[in-house]
């Protein structure tokens, strides 16, 4: 445990150094503070608060931007310690592989968690400054910010299962960039194309909800806009799928990340520095 404390802070260290807290911390803010003042318009003509249209805002922002920032802190935590041959340096010292990821993880996900809060709360306080908040909606906003760490936790796991899987971070960084391509962007539009084929099949009333879920980014959306009515009419989104059982899309979302963990430690654990 305290060799993955120190790993923690040195990790802290050196994204302070190259500028990561700020860089995450500013996207998120700057990103909440322009979506809540531009949730006015459809606030006033769907009846509901401004904060749950900028919770809806956010949710969509989120499922991009999130797993990139997870991507681009993870893809080389292993390939690039053992390229600069820090990582034989370090475990040379009394660390296990098991402390070394634990430490890269908690420091990721605490520069996640930093930036999340610091978007959303300014989102949250902007809303209340303009006297438009209910307590459904801060709800709401509470669930986007534990869902939002949620999946990012899961593509930190997945970037250090690419980071591990490549060994350099030339070719992490590539396949991290096709991992988040083909997982946020690809895979809907595959779902979509298939969609469109079956025409009201078996495939769009059997297997669709069942892969919308199995996907982190999609199970993620489904959390957030099914979380209450206004947010459904907010988004746009008139039904759910409703094939699956109602708790399936929060489950996955809380399995994904010890599952994206346990590969990326199978990869890891494989490596000799």
């Amino acid at each position: 445990m305290m060799a993955a404390l120190h790993i923690t802070r040195y990790e802290l260290l050196v994204v302070r150094r190259n500028l990561w807290v700020a860089i995450a911390v500013g996207l998120m803010s700057l990103f909440a503070v322009v979506l809540t003042l531009a949730g006015s318009a459809p606030a006033g003509a769907l009846g509901v608060d401004r904060l749950t249209v900028t919770v809806t805002s956010l949710t969509t922002l989120a499922v991009y931007l999130v797993p990139l920032l997870a991507l681009l802190l993870s893809f080389d935590a292993i390939s690039g310690e053992l390229d600069r041959g820090t990582l034989a340096l370090t475990l040379s010292y009394p660390v296990s592989k098991a402390s070394f990821l634990v430490g890269k993880f908690a420091a990721h996900l605490t520069i996640l968690g930093a930036a999340l809060a610091a978007g959303l709360g300014l989102a949250g306080l902007l809303s209340a400054w303009l006297g438009d908040v209910s307590a459904a909606s801060l709800v709401d906003l509470a669930r986007l910010f534990a869902s939002a760490l949620l999946l990012g936790a899961t593509f930190l796991g997945l970037g250090y299962a690419v980071s591990g899987l490549a060994r350099q971070p030339g070719a992490a960084a590539g396949l991290a960039i096709g991992l988040w391509l083909i997982g946020i962007v690809l895979y809907d539009l595959g779902l979509l194309g298939a969609l469109v084929a079956d025409d009201g099949g078996r495939f769009t009333t059997a297997v669709f909800p069942w892969l919308l879920i199995a996907n982190p980014a999609d199970a993620f959306r489904i959390v957030n806009m099914s979380g209450s009515e206004a947010v459904l009419l907010s988004s746009g989104f008139a039904t759910i799928p409703d094939t699956v059982p109602a708790f399936a899309p929060t489950l996955a979302t809380l399995l994904w990340p010890p599952v994206a963990l346990a590969v990326a430690w199978s990869l890891f654990r494989r490596i000799e520095p």
